[in-house]
């Protein structure tokens, strides 16, 4: 299958260092190599790219580790097709727009004959089981709240309903973003860590590279950084249980969880 990455903190930060290790993924140290892609909020905007080539071998892939493009929500997918044939537009994240913003979505996992009835403003431009259960969320959402984004408990409250609903199909590890929080979850795997004060050294575990995040952080800077699987092989990373959605705000997992 599929696998993700997210990233949300509290300032704007770049996710070389992770995005480094996870593109070996993508046709190196992995098999994940039918496409990749990558989305960044910056304020009400998005830089979206993505690529039906394996990571390891995209020429944007190597742009995105050695550019250091700042963000405080990032959502990123090497892809494994179960779903779709290997095509630009079944590449992850989707974007779409859902209450005047921006919404980024990526999933991990296989939906068996999940075929919602798509009939309002949202439909699939690819064929994958994913972009379906994207459409199908965003319809869900703009018809049981209409045109006004709801409070933040409601939205999280409605995510997690609808998640237990698409995972009856299968499997349903997704990460969604709209730029000001990440929502996460975990149907099999899914990992989290939050870097903050006193930083140390990590050591990615797909390359050999290692950062000391002292030297490039200030003291209230704060990190959450989501994944398939540990991209460290020195940090303590924490096991979404099954079924669980989580959310992150300001690189910090939200009570609740």
């Amino acid at each position: 299958m599929c696998q993700l990455l997210g990233m949300n903190c509290n300032v704007p930060t770049d996710i070389v260092f992770s995005f480094t290790g996870f593109a070996m993924r993508g046709g190196q140290t992995d098999t994940h190599h039918d496409g990749w892609g990558i989305a960044f909020f910056e304020g009400a905007g998005v830089r979206h790219f993505v690529d039906h080539q394996a990571a390891i071998a995209s020429p944007i892939a190597e742009l995105i580790k050695r550019y250091p493009i700042k963000s405080t929500n990032v959502i990123a997918h090497i892809r494994k097709a179960t779903q779709g044939q290997v095509a630009l537009e079944n590449c992850h994240p989707f974007v779409r727009e859902l209450w005047g913003q921006y919404w980024v979505f990526a999933h991990n996992g296989d939906l068996k004959e999940f075929a919602p009835v798509l009939n309002g403003a949202y439909r699939p431009v690819g064929n994958t089981d994913s972009e379906r259960a994207f459409c199908y969320i965003l319809q869900h959402l703009r018809a049981r709240f209409g045109e006004q984004r709801p409070p933040l408990a409601e939205l999280r409250a409605a995510l997690a309903d609808m998640a237990r609903e698409i995972a009856a199909y299968g499997t349903f590890n997704m990460l969604l973003s709209s730029g000001g929080e990440l929502f996460a979850h975990c149907s099999t795997n899914l990992f989290y860590l939050v870097r903050q004060h006193p930083f140390d050294k990590a050591v990615l575990s797909d390359e050999d590279v290692s950062v000391d995040f002292s030297q490039v952080t200030t003291p209230n800077d704060r990190v959450a950084i989501i994944v398939t699987q540990p991209l460290t092989t020195n940090e303590q990373w924490t096991a979404f249980a099954p079924g669980e959605l989580k959310l992150f705000i300001d690189g910090v997992p939200q009570a609740g969880d």
